[in-house]
């Protein structure tokens, strides 16, 4: 569900943070009296500092397209036929669609209220929108060109004329280049399901192969990361100045503000109506396996833990375990959607770009299945994202903002997929009949 990442790289990541935040703090202050400091600062950032970001960005652009495509449609095939499946399958699928967009809706609902990116002053906006500003500006000149969201846009957005043309065309702004692929991937995924079990597993071992080289290429990319995040960083705070630092700390507490919320409000709701369990006893059942999730960010390395709570704490029916727990480890991600709609609002806040009710609803359904791409892809939501700013003309730069605080996030969004899987067990457990199938 999240990315696990070695504590080590992990590590440097955060040094790495904390060196290029703190230089870039004292280039400030000393260029408060030596105004000259600050400009070769800055020049500094533009000839060496930023290309060695784009570097460590571009190697995760080029795996947004095939990463998207061939983890939805490998965790399509992997679902075999979901007919025979019956209740079990279907109460399990609506309650993790529920959960995930829940979890989007709160996260945005908190974005559009607290809007950390608005501590920015304007004179900065205007200068980030300048430097990055080519997909932002022809994102404005485009919404004020087409400003309404109407039926043929959502059937040109998902299904356009030409698939290879939208996807690989040279306007990398372009909106909905994103979603077709998607939605390929999902018809791919669910006509494979039909073929016969030899050639299904054929397809399905050919996905989950391009899955695991396009996240080769991301664990490249994650090797420079401790040199490109401080690079960017100390580029981001001399370019924003300390507006920067609020910014971030106001955007840091609303996600780990609204992930509290999801998981110990909306959840417990949830065990309150659906099920027969009392929210406060559930919650201290599965205390070692919150702890557990927090200190390794790793669903796949909590769901040993997670199916013996279920099992031997929650009293969950082992057939009802075994089956939702697994799945929901590679598509029932509500901490991950969340973060996922909540960066893009953020950079979108930060360059001064204003998404329309539309665009927003449309970011809630791409976060869900955004999310459910990026199963069990170690450092797999960063091209996710990536994809999603591209998608919504957001300068995907951008994103470098947010690097040096994912650690603490990962830790928290995993939490919050981990404890909604077993709540979903546990409702799915309460919903059934005495039939189940194994």
């Amino acid at each position: 569900m999240s990315e696990p990442t070695s504590p080590k790289l992990a590590n440097r990541i955060l040094f790495g943070l904390v060196a290029g935040a703190v230089l870039g703090a004292a280039t400030l202050l000393l260029g408060g009296a030596f105004p000259e400091l600050l400009k070769a600062a800055r020049a500094l950032s533009v000839s060496v500092l930023d290309p060695l970001g784009q570097v460590f960005l571009r190697m995760l652009f080029f795996v947004v397209m095939p990463l998207v495509f061939g983890s939805l449609a490998s965790g399509v095939v992997q679902l075999g036929d979901l007919s025979r499946l019956g209740p079990l399958a279907v109460r399990t699928f609506v309650l993790f669609f529920a959960n995930m967009s829940i979890a989007v809706a709160l996260g945005m609902v908190m974005m559009n209220a607290v809007r950390p990116g608005d501590t920015i002053e304007s004179e900065t906006k205007v200068r980030l929108v300048q430097e990055y500003g080519g997909a932002a500006a022809k994102h404005v000149e485009r919404q004020a060109q087409h400003p309404d969201m109407n039926l043929q846009t959502i059937v040109d957005m998902f299904m356009p004329r030409n698939l290879v043309g939208s996807i690989a065309g040279t306007d990398r702004s372009m909106l909905g280049e994103v979603l077709p692929l998607i939605l390929f991937a999902i018809l791919l995924g669910a006509a494979a399901m039909s073929l016969e079990p030899t050639r299904r597993k054929s397809v399905q071992q050919g996905l989950e192969t391009l899955t695991e080289l396009m996240t080769g290429i991301v664990h490249f990319a994650l090797r420079l990361a401790p040199y490109a995040v401080p690079a960017m960083i100390y580029s981001v705070v001399v370019k924003i100045g300390w507006d920067i630092f609020v910014a971030l700390g106001v955007f840091v507490l609303g996600c780990l503000a609204v992930m509290i919320l999801h998981l110990f409000v909306t959840m417990s709701i949830w065990l309150k109506l659906l099920s027969r369990h009392s929210p406060l006893a559930f919650w201290r059942k599965i205390r070692p396996v919150l702890i557990t999730a927090f200190s390794t960010s790793s669903s796949n390395a909590t769901l040993p833990t997670a199916l013996a709570a279920a099992r031997e704490d929650l009293g969950i029916r082992p057939t009802t375990a075994g089956f939702v727990l697994p799945l929901g480890t590679t598509m029932n991600m509500a901490g991950t959607a969340l973060y996922e709609g909540c960066v893009v609002l953020f950079v979108a806040q930060v360059f001064g770009i204003d998404l329309s009710f539309g665009q927003q609803a449309t970011l809630l359904l791409l976060a869900v299945f955004g999310a459910v791409a990026v199963a069990g892809v170690p450092g797999g939501s960063l091209p996710i994202i990536a994809g999603l700013l591209i998608t919504f003309g957001i300068p995907a730069e951008g994103i470098g903002i947010i690097l040096g605080v994912d650690r603490l996030l990962d830790m928290s969004r995993t939490v919050v997929n981990v404890g909604a899987d077993l709540v979903t067990a546990t409702v799915v457990d309460a919903l059934e009949g005495d039939e189940i199938p194994s």
